[in-house]
């Protein structure tokens, strides 16, 4: 198969899809990747280095979508990559369409297959593809958050961890999934005073046992945000409903009860974000005020440190791309219920059931989509 990696070019991704180790395992599969000129560059992966693992290196992003039957990207495409779309290819990236009908629907328009990396599940019901950039992500909004409280940048001017004699600044993170923890635990580290609040008692229990009882657990309640928010410095929204549009648990009312030049984070601003103040931002320029009450709200915040997240993500992506070039792209989808599940558009039509919602558009499954024959198992 013919595997195409365009040059990002939503505003600061610094990432690329695939790391000369992917290109190596591909063509020992005997599939061929097909690499715009300077794709790697903002991951200090230079062209001579795919091409010394086999890869075709083309001047321009048309290059790569004619000739590709599956393109690998990292963020969702752009207007103009998705006007170079076509029926008979295949899209695997991360899309987060639930609050997005216009993408969603250009999709639909295009013909392409599109699979998002975010709603993959694994046997365990995991989401193993949105995982590593999850905890990339959580440590970047503790970092983010810890520097935006400083009074030059429009905080409140207060160190995370305080100093003897100087209280620590307080926490809340909002969401115990794996966003949630490892935002907890630099903040942990950092030495705040740190809460987490999650509405499953399992997920809490567990966060307990992962962060050594160094962070508080709380049921994720109304009354709970609404009791956290006045003693919060940092709030880290890590919400997420997957596939399906992020609920907005902090409405503008609630801001009233925070802090002055207290900070808000919301990770989970590519599902629309948990923040009803929320907008999307990019790290040219990351915050915003509302109501004496910063917001950053980046929505590629993974984008920041693109060597760790580029390779971070190929781990994942890799060995699904090679099942989607190796089977080709049908088989892989019927043999994998899995990968099946990352499916969001096909057929110019929606087939994930939180997508079809968030964007108010009828559902179909990836079998009548594809008029594909019935799943069969492993």
């Amino acid at each position: 198969m013919k595997v195409g990696v365009p040059t990002e070019v939503k505003a600061d991704e610094y990432r690329v899809a695939i790391t000369p180790a992917g290109v190596r395992e591909l063509a020992v599969h005997g599939h061929e990747t097909i690499i715009q000129s300077g794709a790697g560059d903002g991951s200090l992966i230079s062209d001579e280095e795919y091409a010394a693992q086999g890869a075709t290196i083309v001047p321009e992003a048309r290059d790569v979508f004619e000739r590709a039957e599956l393109v690998l990207k990292v963020k969702e495409p752009q207007a103009e990559e998705v006007a170079m779309l076509g029926e008979g290819q295949s899209l695997f990236a991360y899309l987060h369409l639930a609050p997005n009908p216009e993408l969603a629907s250009a999709l639909c328009d295009s013909g392409a297959t599109c699979i998002a990396y975010e709603t993959v599940v694994d046997g365990q019901g995991r989401l193993p593809l949105l995982a590593p950039m999850s905890e990339v992500a959580g440590k970047i909004a503790t970092q983010a958050g810890a520097f935006m409280l400083e009074r030059p940048l429009g905080g409140r001017g207060v160190l995370l961890g305080g100093v003897p004699g100087v209280a620590s600044a307080t926490v809340v993170v909002i969401g115990g999934g794996v966003v949630g923890m490892n935002a907890a635990f630099i903040a942990i580290g950092m030495e705040a005073e740190v809460f987490v609040l999650d509405r499953s008692v399992d997920q809490l229990r567990g966060l307990d046992i992962a962060l050594g009882g160094r962070a508080n657990t709380v049921f994720s309640s109304i009354l709970a945000i609404e009791e956290l928010l006045p003693r919060a410095d940092l709030v880290i929204g890590a919400v997420l409903v997957q596939g399906a549009r992020t609920p907005r648990l902090v409405t503008r009312e609630q801001l009233g009860l925070m802090k002055r030049r207290a900070v808000l984070v919301d990770v989970s601003i590519d599902q629309g974000g948990c923040f009803e103040t929320s907008r999307p931002t990019t790290h040219s320029d990351p915050t915003y005020e509302v109501d004496g009450v910063t917001h950053y709200c980046v929505t590629n915040m993974p984008g920041a440190v693109p060597i760790t997240s580029t390779f971070a993500l190929t781990n994942a992506t890799l060995p699904y791309v090679l099942e989607l070039a190796g089977k080709g792209v049908r088989e892989a989808l019927t043999i994998d219920p899995g990968l099946r599940a990352g499916v969001n558009v096909a057929g110019g039509r929606i087939t994930h059931p939180g997508v079809a919602e968030g964007v108010d558009m009828e559902l179909a499954t990836v079998e009548e989509a594809l008029g594909s024959p019935a799943p069969r198992a492993a």
